[in-house]
């Protein structure tokens, strides 16, 4: 529970206290621990809002390294499978190994692919690919993650959210977190936050000893659940969010 942080593992101590008693054995107090995680976060509708038979955008933000690039060739597996028309757009303009990273996704799974050139202003990427959907087209913006600019960057996905709008309706703009970012997620989403309105969080490498924890306080403080969990390197994992088995893992 060490990445949960003080203050959710505080509050969380004292519910656990007001509902055992006093001389309630480890094992019970993991199994309520398990009980109480699993019923808070059961309580959240998890599901990615992406509309069958119309068009849709979904956007895609994070910090460079959480793995948003990746996330994003996964989530066009994910709804290729499903029979939509997926369209990745490259709109990380300022690291070049980012569209060559989404070009081999696309490849892989068959996919359209929006690329322009480096530097180029990545909302007019974003506006020509989301002009050109089809009925069932789903389009998967991926964006740039250089917090060292933070201003510019707030600033460019805003624009990237303005220009699909007019063209498409929004179905996710989900941010990408790292669950070994630990704390360090909490001020991530309030950076992206500012950008646009975040309607779900992917989190990230959760196949190795991190927990993830920190999404628990992410979720209260802004109201955004974890909706796709990465558990690894293959193209089929990322996963929807399963409270029941993130309650396990947080708690062995």
């Amino acid at each position: 529970m060490a990445d949960v942080g003080v203050e959710k593992s505080h509050e969380i101590v004292e519910k656990l206290k007001a509902s055992l008693p006093s001389n309630a054995s480890e094992e019970e107090i993991k199994q309520a621990l398990q009980s109480y995680l699993i019923s808070t976060l059961s309580a959240t509708d998890r599901s990615l809002k992406v509309q069958p038979d119309n068009a849709g955008a979904i956007i895609m933000v994070g910090v460079n390294g959480s793995g948003k690039t990746t996330s994003a060739g996964k989530l066009a597996k994910y709804f290729k499978d499903q029979g939509k028309d997926v369209v990745l757009a490259a709109c990380d303009t300022f690291r070049p190994a980012a569209g060559e990273q989404l070009e081999i996704w696309a490849q892989k799974e068959g996919v359209k692919i929006a690329r322009g050139k480096m530097g180029q202003d990545p909302a007019s990427i974003a506006f020509s690919a989301a002009s050109e959907l089809g009925p069932n087209s789903l389009l998967i913006v991926d964006t740039a993650g250089r917090l060292q600019t933070k201003q510019n960057l707030l600033d460019e996905l805003s624009k990237i959210r303005r220009v699909v709008e007019k063209k498409v309706r929004i179905d996710e703009s989900l941010l990408v977190l790292d669950a070994t970012f630990g704390q360090n997620a909490l001020s991530q989403a309030k950076i992206f936050s500012q950008a646009l309105p975040l309607t779900g969080i992917i989190l990230t490498k959760l196949d190795g000893s991190c927990k993830g924890g920190v999404v628990l306080a992410v979720e209260e403080e802004f109201g955004v659940p974890v909706k796709m969990v990465g558990v690894g390197e293959g193209e089929s994992d990322l996963r929807p969010f399963n409270p029941e088995a993130f309650a396990k893992g947080l708690t062995q």
